[in-house]
């Protein structure tokens, strides 16, 4: 596979820049003189917007680039730069977007909000409160992932999004809680034009999901100039935006090319500035060659894992789910697998020892002992199972499945390997009949207790839960936690649930993940986001060297 690839690369970055232009229609100077593009910046992406509404069902990671450059929310997070000069966002500390200012009651349980009386959306209409709450009450209705989010800190009505003034708006909650402000940044909590959204509702349509999901709505920095579904999509700068500094480019092309080989030619011969979807061994020796800047930040409240279905056979019996985390070869999943682009999430101690999410398990590969659990579980010779992972992540999975197929052989489970196609994967992910599987997840807000929510919770439950994992004790502490405001009774939950589930090991822990980019020399300002898409308006070209 990999030696297929490579050659294919090889004829690729043989074409002259003009001619690679001219295949992919890049529409583009005729040199692959990255200062000759100027103020607009070339994105290279495996895929596109599925949606340009992230509040619909098809939303996909693409359609939050959207959410986030073309609408504006109440609130946005802070930046710190990191030494290399890239920049990293602060979960900590919040910032201005549509709102001027806001103040949390004494009582913690509303937040109101003044918004800037001179921010328009794109068709030149004000945004006032009344699009905040028709935004909000919106995301609350659609059911799905957006009420979910919302419901998160819970914002679960109509009635706690209220229109003080014009310019005023204020968010009721039923008790405090440490997720109000982290909630209202992630690119759910958007604003849309309420009028020309509703002047496109139907009465099938209510909340005019199908014409937002073609059509710009928003205030944001950027407005949609076109797209194409399948190829591209082009962003304008909106010059009038108000809800901070002027962006440095005018235009954004996210062109949608699904080969990697040709991603990454376009990268190196400069007639691409960024892309983000490259596997592992791209990255490595793109970092290596030194010719790209290549930045790898660890994905906060991020997990690569393998889950083991509690509720099928013999995955029900604790022993046999350790025996399994004890066969797992970790070091050659990071070094073979993932080329090094990741943190170790094994071997580590017994007992949690901080409240730190994703933290090591103290798995590590111990075939002797896999054998002796699988003995004392009552399977000395071993059992048959399936192993499924999304196809459209087969760059990692793919080699991850073979060589847990090939060392779990070792101690007598045999391991069928099941392949199912990305546009079917959350429909069997929701199903939760898969046996065994690969997959990661990452959680917006990071916070512990947050991610256990989605992802052990028994009462919640979530599609991330495809463990089908169910424990009172955890459930209890998990709730304990998301309320609490003690800092040592915090923390004494956090650890518990943590214990817990090293122990039951309903889920093996396997690497924090890199989210890697590669870009050209002249980007500079790149900012790793929660949400691991980009934010447009940071990005800057350096000026050409004389």
């Amino acid at each position: 596979m990999f030696h297929f690839r490579s050659r294919k690369r090889g004829l690729i970055a043989a074409l002259a820049p003009a001619a690679l232009a001219a295949i992919l229609g890049l529409a583009l100077p005729g040199t692959a003189d990255a200062a000759g593009r100027g103020e607009t910046l070339v994105v290279v992406t495996e895929e596109g917007p599925s949606t340009l509404d992230i509040d619909a069902a098809t939303a996909n990671v693409q359609t939050h680039e959207v959410s986030w450059n073309v609408y504006d929310r109440l609130i946005t997070h802070g930046r710190n730069q990191l030494p290399d000069g890239t920049w990293t966002y602060d979960y900590t500390k919040f910032e201005p977007e549509l709102a001027e200012s806001w103040e949390l009651a004494p009582d913690g349980e509303s937040v109101t909000f003044k918004l800037r009386p001179d921010a328009t959306f794109h068709d030149g209409t004000p945004v006032t409160a009344k699009d905040v709450k028709w935004s909000f009450d919106r995301a609350v209705a659609v059911g799905g992932f957006p009420a979910i989010q919302m419901g998160a800190s819970e914002m679960t009505s109509p009635d706690q999004f209220v229109v003080v003034d014009d310019h005023t708006f204020r968010v009721d909650f039923p008790r405090p809680n440490k997720l109000i402000l982290p909630n209202l940044a992630v690119p759910i909590a958007k604003v849309i034009n309420s009028e020309l959204a509703k002047s496109h509702a139907t009465a099938e349509d209510p909340w005019a999901l199908d014409w937002v999901g073609k059509n710009d709505a928003g205030s944001g920095a950027y407005m949609v100039e076109s797209w194409k579904p399948g190829s591209e999509i082009v962003f304008k700068r909106f010059d009038d935006w108000k809800s901070g500094p002027q962006p440095y480019f005018t235009r954004i092309v996210s062109r949608q090319i699904p080969s990697i080989g040709t991603r990454r030619a376009l990268l190196e011969k400069g007639d691409a500035d960024l892309s983000f979807n490259l596997p592992p061994k791209d990255f490595s020796e793109l970092a290596e060659t030194g010719e790209l800047t290549v930045v790898g930040t660890p994905v906060d409240a991020e997990l690569l894992y393998i889950d083991m279905n509690v509720t099928i056979p013999p995955f029900d019996n604790p022993k046999v789910r350790q025996a399994i985390a004890y066969a797992i070869p970790y070091e050659d999943i990071l070094g073979t697998a993932l080329y090094g682009r990741g943190n170790a999430m094994f071997g580590g101690p017994g007992d949690p020892t901080t409240t730190d999410w994703p933290q090591p398990s103290p798995y590590k590969t111990d075939l002797d002992k896999a054998k002796a659990l699988l003995a004392e579980a009552g399977f000395p010779d071993g059992f048959k199972t399936t192993l499924t992972y999304d196809a459209s992540t087969a760059t990692t999975r793919e080699p991850i499945a073979l060589l847990v197929q090939d060392s779990l052989r070792k101690i007598g489970v045999e391991v069928e390997i099941e392949k199912v196609p990305g546009a079917d994967w959350y429909t069997r992910l929701n199903q939760k009949s898969m046996p065994m599987l690969i997959m990661s997840f990452k959680a917006w807000l990071n916070y512990p207790d947050y991610y256990f929510y989605w992802t052990y919770d028994g009462v919640n439950n979530s599609v991330f839960n495809a463990m089908n994992y169910v424990n009172p004790e955890m459930d209890e502490l998990i709730a304990a936690a998301r309320f609490e405001s003690d800092p040592a009774k915090y923390a004494e939950a956090v650890k518990g649930f943590i214990k817990i589930a090293f122990d039951d090991v309903p889920r093996i822990p396997l690497v924090q993940d890199y989210r890697d980019v590669a870009m050209g020399k002249d980007i500079t300002d790149y900012t790793y986001w929660f949400h691991l898409v980009l934010d447009y308006r940071q990005l800057k070209r350096a000026p050409a060297a004389n």
